[in-house]
């Protein structure tokens, strides 16, 4: 067997840096040629500051995961579960997965589906008995890998990346 070419591991408001660069990093990856360039810079300075990720990571009732290269410890992806913000009627036992991101390089390596079990783990241990999600209409990709986790649709959102609003898909399913 291979050696691991990444590990998983708990963040702290201390890798808030690393956070912040991994999640523009992705961001940029991820959407770059199907969204607008300069929409897409303003969104990762106004959403992907080191002080949102140090408040995430610094939550009791949040859980921050980082996703590093093995060897060196670079980050290469990230989760962020923390309470929901959706236009859906929350239920108690509600939490959201607000990001999952991974660099390319760590697509077809098992990353994503080790960061979502993280994820839905730590939705338990958090006393959360539902991960509830949001992601772009356009984004099939990402939706296909919600559906393989167990996720289903149960509403719409409009998310607006710059000066543009999309139509987004919101997700859930059992811890």
């Amino acid at each position: 067997m291979a050696d691991p070419v990444w590990r998983l591991r708990s963040a702290g408001a201390a890798d808030a840096d690393a956070l912040a660069l991994v999640a523009s990093a992705s961001f940029l990856e991820t959407y770059a040629g199907s969204l607008d360039g300069a929409d897409m810079v303003a969104h990762c300075l106004a959403n992907n500051t080191r002080e949102k990720f140090a408040a995430w990571a610094s939550d009791p009732q949040s859980a921050v995961t980082l996703a590093e290269a093995v060897p060196g410890y670079a980050p290469l992806g990230y989760t962020v579960l923390t309470s929901v913000d959706l236009p859906i009627e929350p239920r108690e036992g509600d939490i959201e997965l607000r990001r999952i991101y991974t660099m390319g390089r760590l697509h077809g390596t098992g990353a994503g589906p080790a960061l979502m079990a993280q994820a839905l783990s730590d939705a338990a241990r958090l006393g959360k008995d539902r991960v509830v999600l949001g992601v772009w209409g356009e984004n099939h990709r990402a939706q296909r890998f919600y559906e393989r986790q167990g996720f289903t649709v149960i509403g719409t959102r409009q998310f607006k990346v710059g000066s543009v609003v999309h139509d987004d898909l919101v997700y859930a399913r059992g811890v």
